[in-house]
């Protein structure tokens, strides 16, 4: 059976409440997910945030109506949480910082397999909203009119944050 059928009989069978299937579902996608809050949010809250949106999606199973696939309404439904809880979080209050020298304190570039994780850690450091404009731009693809609908802002504002954190990020890396 293909994996795409499996997830399907899955998500049918989740729906109607079985655990072992939503077990399941939990397992395939719950990799993804952590490292959308990890980028989103940093490392301290991105365990407690995926487990959080596999419990929404427990609780919101019967509205998936299958028009998508399931990792994609998952990912859709973790944004949103992810960005509600960013909130509640007090991160928002931050989102657009006028320090460009937050990077600063960071270490000098890295060599090799290194680099990964000094850019994770880059990402981490950005200020929120640039943090988020460019996680969900370059990273997981949304097109600005999405992001400023997601995010309730002018879509300029996002070309802005985004232009912001690819100069504070190719500053430290460079």
């Amino acid at each position: 059976m293909s994996p795409i059928l499996e997830t399907r009989d899955d998500v049918a069978l989740a729906a109607r409440g079985d655990a072992r299937a939503f077990a399941r579902l939990y397992e395939e996608h719950k990799g993804r997910v952590w490292a959308l809050a990890r980028r989103m949010t940093g490392p301290e809250l991105a365990a407690e945030l995926t487990q959080d949106v596999f419990v929404r999606a427990w609780q919101k199973l019967g509205t998936f109506r299958g028009e998508a696939r399931f990792s994609t309404w998952l990912h859709r439904l973790a944004v949103n949480l992810i960005l509600s809880r960013r909130a509640a979080f007090a991160t928002h209050r931050a989102r657009f910082l006028a320090d460009d020298q937050i990077l600063d304190d960071l270490p000098a570039r890295a060599n090799g397999r290194e680099l990964g994780m000094d850019f994770e850690a880059a990402i981490d450091r950005l200020p929120d909203g640039a943090r988020a404009i460019f996680v969900l731009y370059d990273i997981e693809g949304y097109r600005h009119e999405e992001i400023a609908a997601l995010l309730g802002i002018s879509t300029g504002t996002t070309k802005a944050q985004l232009h912001r954190a690819r100069m504070l990020l190719r500053r430290h890396l460079a």
